[in-house]
């Protein structure tokens, strides 16, 4: 976690984090706000609480046009963590270790181990990542170690037009990896029923549009622990921003 750093206190700690959603619906991506680079937590439209989250990111890493290690860090601004860095980022990514969820017989979601939850229907541990990228004509994301589930294009560049078609490899552990689940736009439309990737870990899906793409895999592995949860969910997110007509 080299590049890692937050300003936050402790009051947010993981505690506040229990909730009747499911955790493996939800996401991280980067997107501007306010002509600021933010990390986004939520799903859909739903553009939760990120800051209070923090703490449980566990790598956050700048590159260069290079892609070349690049000092970055957050900087809490109300519930966005927002992105600093003291020099120009072509990309950058986090990954964020969500912990352990179970459902118990009555639809809620706590945030324990299936051990902890009576009669639990289902257990899981969920692992979130990020990529962002700036740079559309440098997109050959090398593999990023902190990124145990990862999107990347296949080609140099991205698309600049939306419905074209855009080539992504699924990485798994830095391995291309069969089955896992891709769709094209995780904040319009997170309930499409997406593509596989094949066994090369391929997909190819059209850019769906003319401003922010947040791209997004789901994997489903097996538990590391079994007496705690029955199933591991890492999801990744791929984002750009296409460029709209001048003014």
């Amino acid at each position: 976690m080299k590049t890692f750093h937050c300003v936050l206190t402790s009051v947010l700690g993981a505690g506040m984090l229990a909730s009747a959603m499911p955790a493996d619906a939800h996401g991280i991506w980067f997107a501007q706000r306010a002509r600021q680079l933010a990390l986004v937590y939520g799903v859909g439209a739903d553009d939760l609480d990120a800051a209070k989250r923090v703490p449980l990111i566990n790598a956050v890493e700048g590159f260069d046009a290079a892609w070349a290690p690049v000092k970055a860090s957050f900087r809490i601004a109300g519930p966005i963590p927002l992105v600093d860095s003291d020099e120009p980022l072509a990309a950058i990514a986090a990954a964020m270790d969500y912990g352990m969820w179970s459902k118990s017989p009555d639809g809620e979601w706590h945030n324990k181990g299936k051990d902890e939850v009576p009669g639990a229907i289902v257990a899981e541990r969920t692992m979130k990542f990020a990529v962002h990228v700036a740079d559309l004509a440098n997109a050959q994301v090398p593999v990023i170690a902190s990124q145990t589930l990862q999107l990347v294009p296949v080609d140099k560049a991205l698309p600049v037009e939306m419905g074209k078609p855009v080539k992504l490899r699924v990485l798994f552990k830095g391995k291309p990896i069969a089955g896992a689940v891709v769709i094209n736009d995780f904040v319009n439309d997170p309930d499409q029923a997406g593509q596989k990737s094949a066994a090369d870990g391929s997909v190819t899906l059209t850019v769906r549009n003319q401003g922010l793409n947040v791209l997004a895999a789901t994997y489903v592995g097996p538990t590391d622990a079994p007496t705690k949860y029955d199933r591991i969910e890492y999801k990744a997110t791929l984002s750009f921003v296409l460029p709209h007509l001048p003014e």
